[in-house]
C-alpha cells in the first residue's frame, strides 16, 4: 500500500495536490449534475440518471436544491482560490498547512452532505453537517485573512522594490489580498444571517423570482446582496491570482492595485447597502465596478506587453518589430493572454449587458417575467463561467502544459468559451432585437452554438483531468515533480514568488 500512501500524501499534503483534487471534484460534480439539465431532460437522459442514482427530487423543493448546488460549486471555487493564494503569497508554513487542511475538510463536508441532503432525501443530520462544513470554511477564511496581514514586518518590501510599496514598506498587493479576504468574510456573514432565519418566518426563494415584487423584506434583500457580492469577491480573488501569476510590477502596478483595493471596498459597501439604502446601492456598485474594470485593463496591458517582449526574444527579433511580428509574439502563449483577454471580454458579455439592463429597468418591465428571469440568470452564469475559464487557464500553467498541447488547450478554452458566452448573451438579451413571434430561428441558432461550444470546453477540460489521472498512476509521474517542487513560479520570470 506504499504507492497509495505516497499519492495520498501528495494530494492532501501539497498545495498543488489539493488544487488538482478540488479541481477534479468540481469538474466531476459539473458532469454529474449536468445530466439533470434541460437538454438531458429533452433526450430522456435525466429521468434515467435520477433512477440510476436513486435521487429523490421533490418538485416543491426545487429552489432549495438549487441553492445547495450553488453553494457546493461556490465553496469549491473558494477552496481552489484559497489553495492558489496560499501557494502564491508568502506566509508561514504552519499557516499555509492549517488553512489548507481546514478548508479541505470544510469543503468536503459541504459537498458531500449538502448534495446528500438536497438530492438523496432530507436527512437533517446531513443538513447540520453541511452547516458545520460552511463554518469550517469561514474559519479557514478568517485564518487566511490573519495570515495575509500586510503590516507584519517580515512581509514588508525593501526600498527600490518594483512592486507597489506603501509607507513603511507595506506590500500594496498583499493589502489588496487582505481587503479581498475581509470583504469576502463580511459578505459571507451577510448571507449567513438571513440563512439562520430559515424556518422562522423566512422561506427559501431564488433571487430571480423576486424581481417584480415591489416590497421585499430586509432578509430577502440581504440574500440578493450576498449573491452578487460573493461572485464579485471570487472574481477579485481570481484577478489578484493573475497579478501574481504574471509577476505584475512596474509603473502600472500601483495604479492597478490601488484601484483593486478601492473598487473592492466600494462595490462591497454598495452590495451591503442593498438592505438600508436599496435605491442608491446599485449606483455605488457601478462606481466600484468601474474601478475594478480599470484595474483589469491595466493588468491586461502589462501582461500583453510582457508576452510580446518574451515572444519577440524567442523569435530572435532585434530592433523595432513589425505589427505582424508583435501580433505573432502576443499569440505565442494563449494562457496568460487568454486569461487577461477573458477579463476584457467579460465587459462585453457581462458588464455592458448588465449595466444596460440596470439602466433600462422600465424597458424590462415590458418583457415577460420569463424573459427578465432569463436575462438575470444568464448574466450571473456567464460571469461565473468566465471566472472558471481564467482559473483553468492558470491551472494549465501550474501543471506545466507545454508546446502544441498548451496551445491547443489554451486556444480551445478561450475561443470555444467566448463563442458560448456570446451565444448565451444573445439568448438572454434577445427581446431587445427580436419579437417573441420571430425569435425561434435565433433561439435555435444560439442554442446549437452554445451547446457545441460548451461541449468543446468540457472535452478539453476532461482531457486535462484524464491526463492527470493517468499520470497519478505512474510511479514517477509529473505528480512527483509537483510534490517535490511546491513553488508557484511567475510565468514571465524565474524569480521566487513574493
Amino acid at each position: 500500500m506504499a504507492w497509495l500512501k505516497r499519492r495520498f500524501q501528495y494530494i492532501f499534503g501539497s498545495t498543488k495536490g489539493l488544487i488538482l483534487f478540488v479541481s477534479a471534484l468540481i469538474a466531476l460534480e459539473t458532469a454529474f449534475m449536468g445530466m439533470l439539465s434541460g437538454p438531458m431532460a429533452e433526450w430522456g437522459i435525466r429521468d434515467f440518471w435520477i433512477r440510476l442514482w436513486g435521487m429523490k427530487l421533490e418538485p416543491a423543493h426545487r429552489e432549495a436544491r438549487i441553492i445547495f448546488l450553488y453553494h457546493t460549486f461556490a465553496i469549491g471555487v473558494i477552496a481552489l482560490e484559497t489553495y492558489m493564494i496560499t501557494g502564491l503569497v508568502k506566509m508561514k508554513e504552519w499557516h499555509k498547512a492549517g488553512i489548507n487542511a481546514v478548508m479541505t475538510v470544510g469543503y468536503l463536508m459541504v459537498l458531500i452532505f449538502g448534495l446528500g441532503f438536497a438530492y438523496w432525501g432530507e436527512n437533517w443530520a446531513f443538513h447540520g453537517l453541511f452547516l458545520f462544513g460552511l463554518s469550517l470554511v469561514f474559519f479557514a477564511g478568517m485564518w487566511l485573512a490573519y495570515a495575509l496581514w500586510p503590516w507584519a514586518k517580515e512581509y514588508r518590501l525593501p526600498e527600490g522594490s518594483p512592486y507597489w510599496r506603501l509607507p513603511g514598506g507595506i506590500d500594496g498587493e498583499r493589502l489588496a489580498f487582505f481587503v479581498m479576504a475581509v470583504a469576502t468574510l463580511i459578505s459571507a456573514i451577510y448571507g449567513a444571517v438571513p440563512g439562520s432565519y430559515f424556518g422562522n418566518g423566512f422561506e427559501v426563494f431564488l433571487s430571480e423570482d423576486m424581481i417584480r415584487i415591489p416590497e421585499r423584506s430586509a432578509l430577502e434583500l440581504a440574500i440578493v446582496g450576498h449573491l452578487h457580492i460573493m461572485l464579485v469577491d471570487i472574481a477579485v480573488a481570481a484577478m489578484l491570482i493573475v497579478f501574481r501569476w504574471v509577476d505584475f510590477k512596474g509603473r502600472l502596478h500601483p495604479w492597478a492595485t490601488f484601484m483593486t483595493i478601492i473598487g473592492t471596498i466600494i462595490i462591497s459597501v454598495g452590495a451591503w447597502m442593498v438592505v438600508p439604502f436599496r435605491d442608491i446601492a446599485h449606483k455605488v456598485i457601478n462606481v466600484g465596478a468601474m474601478f475594478l474594470m480599470l484595474a483589469s485593463l491595466l493588468l491586461t496591458i502589462y501582461t500583453w506587453r510582457k508576452q510580446i517582449e518574451v515572444g519577440l526574444r524567442k523569435m530572435g527579433v532585434q530592433g523595432k518589430a513589425t505589427l505582424g511580428q508583435r501580433l505573432k509574439a502576443l499569440l505565442m502563449d494563449p494562457l496568460p493572454v487568454g486569461a487577461t483577454w477573458q477579463m476584457m471580454y467579460m465587459n462585453v458579455v457581462v458588464t455592458a449587458p448588465g449595466v444596460f439592463m440596470a439602466i433600462k429597468l422600465d424597458m424590462l418591465r415590458d418583457w415577460l417575467l420569463r424573459e427578465e428571469r432569463i436575462g438575470l440568470v444568464g448574466h450571473w452564469h456567464v460571469l461565473s463561467a468566465i471566472i472558471a475559464t481564467i482559473l483553468l487557464l492558470y491551472y494549465a500553467d501550474v501543471v506545466g502544459l507545454k508546446g502544441k498541447i498548451r496551445k491547443w488547450y489554451g486556444w480551445t478554452m478561450v475561443v470555444a468559451s467566448d463563442i458560448a458566452f456570446a451565444a448565451a448573451t444573445l439568448f438572454y438579451t434577445k427581446r431587445i432585437y427580436v419579437t417573441e413571434s420571430q425569435q425561434q430561428p435565433l433561439v435555435n441558432a444560439v442554442m446549437w452554438t452554445l451547446d457545441i461550444a460548451l461541449f468543446l470546453v468540457l472535452v478539453i477540460v476532461a482531457a486535462l483531468f484524464v491526463w492527470r489521472l493517468v499520470d497519478l498512476f505512474k510511479p514517477e509521474g509529473k505528480w512527483t515533480e509537483e510534490w517535490h517542487d511546491p513553488t508557484f513560479k511567475p510565468i514571465f520570470t524565474e524569480e521566487e514568488a513574493r
